[in-house]
């Protein structure tokens, strides 16, 4: 499983003669007198002690161990007080079965071994089943947002990969092909053809770039963009993609050191995201409906709309000032497609140039209550700049109002939360030079410095030293991790990774320098200021509710890292909730890093065994006798024609 032993690291000193003889005597006295104290006080308590009476089992436990021995006449047991006890490591195989011997038999009940979904559910993505969605209404395109199964409608099965799947090809050939039976879709290969989209190609599906608006190549469209904002010098680092495509956009942002979210909804263009995923290029299932973005205020630098047919001037703007919440101050918003450039293409278009004209006006006029600045409009692309705070903002619009600005609003708050017409405002500054909420670095030095929501105290608990010292905690946890999985360096194995409990991106700040990219997920019910904090550093990530679907198709990710979940978890959903939901977002032969408590693990253990999954539980980092400690999972590979 591609999993060393750490059997051969543990090393026991030899026990010398001397030091058994020198504490024999002590021993055998304290021995003697807990022995005199045990029977004066059986023979106090119980009414006196008999060498015939009948045996009763004795359950020991000291202060310091985790388990219990149970001793009877026919046992023969030594007992130590050291802490050498509280050892839940595999060094040796036969210690950790046992302890998971003992919690399966205490539980009175064989492991559950979780079937095989049928074959039709290969591509199930439980909070945007299309065939829930037809309950919900279609205005504004609610019916595309998420809305989970609950109670039985849950899938207590294993999400099949479709017949003839394999694994992807490694990054950056991923960028360009993929196996045609991984995501088995044509539609989009007809309906974009003169797009230059996507291709059948034999046995795989080639990625020439192309796009509605790009006909050139992804490339050259960026290369004049860059003609029009700094796309070189590290200012622009996080970019969010609405109605992405195929993601091409975001594939070639990122031999730029640009790395783009790119969100789709699941509708007619089968799969769009699907394929992105597939090549190895970070996006996730989403739409511009009812409800916020799942990510928080001020985190992208650059967002972008090629044409993504999101009705930007309706309901009173509340799209764009739903990405305007998003962006960061000083950022950009960059345009192509209807309405851009109409008077060119309007016939192309089969709309009449007063309806385009009309919406373009109207775009604009949005823009303007903002407080935007259009920077240039050339050829087919539009470019705007959000102002770097709201200082001579305010001052303009107090004649103008609509739309507003928001009360006291949680601006982070984006988990089910709605939009509103009303501008989000901007932390205060002291200077109309200021940048509010305070400048990041340019990247690379971005990722490693204080964020502004640390140093300005906004992020609870989290100082600028604590900061640090979880930079330096996790490269030390990415050391660990090379050293106990074989594959962790090997080149190509790992390109999409997920990090279920993100904290301050540490994990994901220590892969940097990998060909990998990580999704940061910030539980709900955590510190959800902390997401801000992952955008400061220049990286990528989202809100989650592990008790609900991830949105994203089955086999996104290949590798897996939770940190204290599943105690993060506990008495909020069933274990195995998470565990089925991480299986299906998992490729064939992907890997998981679980970290928690030894008791929490053995149970979480107990029902990956059942889920076709090879695990075993290694130390901690610091060794044998933190009680905190790593079960390292791969999934086996099977598809749907094996069932």
């Amino acid at each position: 499983m591609g999993v060393r032993s750490a059997a051969t690291k543990l090393h026991i000193p030899p026990t010398h003669s001397a030091a058994r003889r020198s504490f024999f005597l002590p021993l055998a006295a304290v021995a003697l007198l807990c022995s005199a104290s045990y029977l004066l006080g059986a023979w106090h308590h119980g009414g006196g002690f008999s060498p015939s009476s009948p045996s009763r089992s004795v359950t020991i436990a000291t202060d310091i161990s985790c388990t219990t021995t149970t001793l009877t006449p026919s046992t023969t047991t030594t007992t130590t007080t050291t802490a050498q006890s509280l050892d839940f490591s595999a060094h040796h195989a036969a210690a950790v079965d046992a302890v998971a011997a003992r919690a399966a038999s205490s539980a009175s009940s064989a492991p559950r071994r979780y079937p095989a979904c049928p074959a039709e559910y290969s591509e199930y993505t439980p909070c945007e089943d299309v065939k829930r969605s037809l309950r919900y209404p279609r205005d504004r395109l609610v019916y595309r947002e998420r809305h989970c199964p609950s109670g039985r409608e849950r899938l207590r099965c294993l999400v099949p990969a479709p017949a003839g799947y394999r694994n992807p090809f490694p990054w950056p050939a991923s960028r360009d092909v993929a196996w045609f039976a991984n995501v088995p879709h044509k539609e989009l290969t007809v309906e974009k053809a003169v797009q230059n989209w996507i291709r059948v190609d034999g046995d795989k599906l080639r990625f020439p770039g192309g796009g509605t608006m790009f006909p050139h190549g992804a490339d050259a469209y960026i290369d004049d963009i860059g003609k029009l904002i700094p796309l070189h010098d590290g200012s622009i680092r996080t970019a969010l993609d609405t109605g992405c495509g195929v993601a091409s956009w975001g594939a070639y942002l990122l031999s730029r050191d640009i790395l783009a979210m790119s969100f789709a909804p699941r509708d007619s263009h089968e799969a769009q995201v699907q394929f992105a995923l597939e090549r190895g290029v970070p996006a996730m299932i989403g739409v511009l409906a009812s409800n916020r973005l799942t990510y928080p205020a001020r985190a992208f630098d650059m967002a972008h709309c090629s044409r993504c047919l999101i009705p930007w001037h309706l309901y009173d703007g509340l799209y764009l000032i739903e990405v305007d919440r998003v962006l960061r101050p000083g950022g950009y918003w960059i345009l192509s497609g209807p309405p851009i450039n109409w008077k060119k293409y309007w016939k192309g278009w089969e709309r009449s140039k007063e309806d385009l004209n009309a919406e373009q006006e109207a775009i604009e006029a949005v823009a303007r209550s903002l407080c935007w600045k259009k920077i240039k409009e050339a050829g087919d692309i539009a470019v705007w700049q959000k102002p770097a705070n709201h200082a001579g903002c305010k001052a303009s619009r107090k004649a103008a109002k609509s739309p507003p600005f928001c009360s006291k609003k949680n601006a982070d708050a984006a988990w089910y939360d709605k939009m509103e017409a009303c501008v989000t405002p901007l932390p205060e500054v002291s200077d109309a030079s200021e940048v509010a909420g305070g400048a990041v670095k340019k990247w690379p030095q971005r990722l490693t410095a204080v964020p502004p929501r640390v140093s300005r105290g906004t992020v609870k608990g989290v100082t600028a030293k604590a900061f640090q010292q979880d930079t330096e905690l996790w490269k030390k946890r990415v050391r660990h991790y090379k050293a106990v999985i074989n594959q962790f360096e090997q080149k190509g194995r790992y390109r999409n990774v997920l990090d279920m409990n993100a904290r301050l991106g540490g994990f994901a700040a220590a892969l940097a320098s990998y060909p990998q990219w990580v999704m940061n997920m910030v539980p709900t019910v955590a510190n959800s200021s902390a997401l801000g904090v992952v955008y400061e550093r220049g990286l990528i990530g989202s809100y989650q509710d592990w008790c609900e679907g991830t949105s994203t198709y089955p086999r996104t990710y290949d590798l897996i890292h939770a940190d204290s979940v599943f105690t993060l978890y506990k008495n909020r959903c069933e274990m195995d909730t998470i565990l089925l939901e991480m299986d299906r977002v998992l490729r064939p032969e992907g890997t998981v890093i679980i970290r928690d408590d030894v008791d929490m693990l053995v149970k979480v253990k107990s029902v990956a065994d059942g889920m076709r999954w090879d695990s075993q539980i290694v130390d901690h980092e610091d060794g044998p006798l933190v009680r905190e400690k790593i079960l390292l999972v791969a999934k086996t590979y099977w598809t749907a024609k094996n069932q």
